[in-house]
C-alpha cells in the first residue's frame, strides 16, 4: 500500500467511526484504516452515564455501526490497537505492535481523557472515572440499594452519574469545589434548577468543598474533606473535567493550543493531517476566538467536515454548538455558548420549563439554555440555534414574551 491510496483515522470513538463512513460515502475508493484502542467496535458514549449505569442497555447495543459495516465498506478496523508515533515527513503512523501504515491523509480523533485527582488515595480500588465502556460497567457494578456513592464534581458527567446512582437506590453525595454547579456551561438559574431537582430526589449536593484525600485499605471507604470531616462511602466517581488526548500529535510536532490547533477546515499545520472532535481547538467564526468543544454533536459535525475536506473539499467549520443532558425526567438543551454572554431574557415555555437567552456586549445572541421537559424546550432551542447562526440582534423583551413566535424572528430580526 502506498501513501497515495490510504486514509488513516486514529480514534475509535464517535468522531472516528463517523469519519470513515463519510470518507466512503464521499467517494473514496482507496484503503481506509480505523485505529481504535478499545477491543470493542466503536459505540455511542452518551448512554454510558445514563442507560448503561441504569442497566437499561449494554455498550454493545450502542454500536455506531452494525457489525457488518466495516467489512462491507472495506474499512480495516484495528480494534484494541493504539497508534504510537506519527512520522509527518514519511506520512506514516506506527502502531504499538510495531506495524507502520502509510497515509494520504490522516485524521486524529483521539478524544479526551478524564482528569485524575492527585490527592492521596486516588489510586485506591473503588475510585472511578468515566470515559469508556469498561469504566461504565465497573461503576454500574458499584450501584445498588443502600450503597453509598460519592461523586466528585458537579459538572454534567458528575450530575448524570449522581442521577443514575440515585435511581438505582444509592445514597449519593456530590462534592463540588466551585460555588455552584456547571460554572462554565449554563446560567446560574439553570444550574440551580438542576441542583434543586437532585436535592428533591435525595442527593446531598455540597459546594465550596475541597477533597483532601481518599481513605481505605486497598479499597476506598471514605473521603476526608478540607475541613477534616470524613464522609464514608462505598465507591467514588471522579468527574472533574477532561483533557484532550494530544500526546500523539504533540510528539509529532503539531501545534497544541488547548487541544490540537486546527484551521477553519480542521487541518493542522501539516496539510496531510486533520483533527476533529474533543481533541481539537479551532477559531469559531461566530465567537472570534479559539475554542474546544466536548460534546456528541460536535464530534458528529466535525467528523463529517474533516472527512470531506480530506477528500478535497474546502469547507470551513461554523456549526452552532448544541448539547443536551437528561437527568431524571428533566432535560437541559444548550445552543451556542451561553458563557460568552449574559442572560438578558427568560422565556417560559411550559408549566415548569424555561429558556434562558444570553447576549454578548454587542447585543448579539450567543447562547440559549433550555431546562424542563423536552417537548417544551426543544423547539425554541432549535430556533435559537438558527438565530445565533445568523448573528441576529433581537430585543430581549421579544424573546421573553411567550406570545412571540420565535420562527417569525428569523425573518423579522435586524442583523
Amino acid at each position: 500500500m502506498s501513501a497515495g491510496d490510504a486514509m488513516v483515522v486514529v480514534g475509535g470513538g464517535q468522531c472516528g467511526a463517523r469519519a470513515v463512513q463519510v470518507l466512503r460515502e464521499g467517494g473514496w475508493e482507496g484503503a481506509i484504516t480505523l485505529i481504535a484502542d478499545e477491543a470493542a467496535q466503536p459505540y455511542e458514549r452518551p448512554p454510558l452515564s445514563k442507560a448503561v449505569l441504569l442497566g437499561e442497555r449494554t455498550p454493545e447495543q450502542g454500536a455506531i455501526h452494525r457489525e457488518a459495516f466495516y467489512r462491507e465498506q472495506r474499512v480495516d478496523l484495528r480494534s484494541d490497537c493504539a497508534a504510537s508515533t506519527i512520522d509527518c515527513a514519511a506520512q506514516t503512523v506506527t502502531l504499538a505492535n510495531g506495524e507502520t501504515l502509510p497515509y494520504h491523509r490522516l485524521l486524529i480523533a483521539t478524544g479526551a481523557e478524564p482528569r485524575r485527582m492527585s490527592v492521596p488515595g486516588a489510586d485506591l480500588a473503588g475510585v472511578h472515572v468515566l470515559r469508556n465502556a469498561g469504566d461504565a460497567l465497573a461503576i454500574a457494578g458499584e450501584l445498588g440499594p443502600g450503597r453509598r456513592i460519592a461523586v466528585i464534581g458537579a459538572g454534567f458527567i458528575g450530575l448524570e452519574v449522581a442521577a443514575s446512582a440515585r435511581q438505582r437506590g444509592c445514597e449519593v453525595v456530590v462534592f463540588e469545589a466551585a460555588p455552584r454547579a456547571l460554572m462554565r456551561a449554563v446560567p446560574a438559574e439553570v444550574a440551580q434548577r438542576l441542583v434543586d431537582l437532585h436535592r428533591e430526589r435525595g442527593v446531598d449536593v455540597r459546594f465550596d468543598v475541597q477533597v483532601r484525600r481518599f481513605e481505605g485499605e486497598g479499597h476506598v471507604n471514605g473521603i476526608v474533606l478540607g475541613d477534616g470531616a470524613v464522609v464514608p462511602c462505598d465507591a467514588v466517581v471522579v468527574g472533574v473535567g477532561v483533557a484532550p488526548r494530544v500526546g500523539l500529535a504533540q510528539e509529532a510536532g503539531l501545534a497544541i493550543d488547548n487541544g490540537i490547533a486546527v484551521d477553519p477546515m480542521l487541518c493542522t499545520g501539516d496539510p496531510h493531517i486533520y483533527a476533529a472532535g474533543d481533541v481539537c481547538s479551532f477559531v469559531h467564526p461566530l465567537y472570534g476566538r479559539r475554542i474546544r468543544l466536548e460534546c456528541w454533536r460536535n464530534a458528529e459535525d466535525q467528523a463529517r467536515l474533516a472527512a470531506l475536506n480530506m477528500l478535497g473539499h474546502d469547507e470551513a467549520y461554523s456549526a452552532v454548538p448544541w448539547f443536551w443532558s437528561d437527568q431524571y425526567d428533566m432535560t437541559i438543551q444548550i445552543a451556542g455558548l451561553p458563557a460568552f454572554g449574559s442572560t438578558k431574557a427568560v422565556r417560559a415555555t411550559g408549566s415548569a420549563s424555561k429558556v434562558f437567552f444570553a447576549f454578548d456586549e454587542a447585543g448579539l445572541l450567543v447562547g440559549a439554555s433550555g431546562v424542563g421537559q423536552t417537548g417544551e424546550i426543544a423547539r425554541d432551542v432549535r430556533v435559537a440555534q438558527e438565530l445565533i447562526a445568523r448573528r441576529m440582534r433581537i430585543e430581549p423583551e421579544r424573546l421573553a414574551d411567550s406570545a412571540t413566535k420565535l420562527k417569525s424572528l428569523l425573518a423579522a430580526a435586524v442583523q
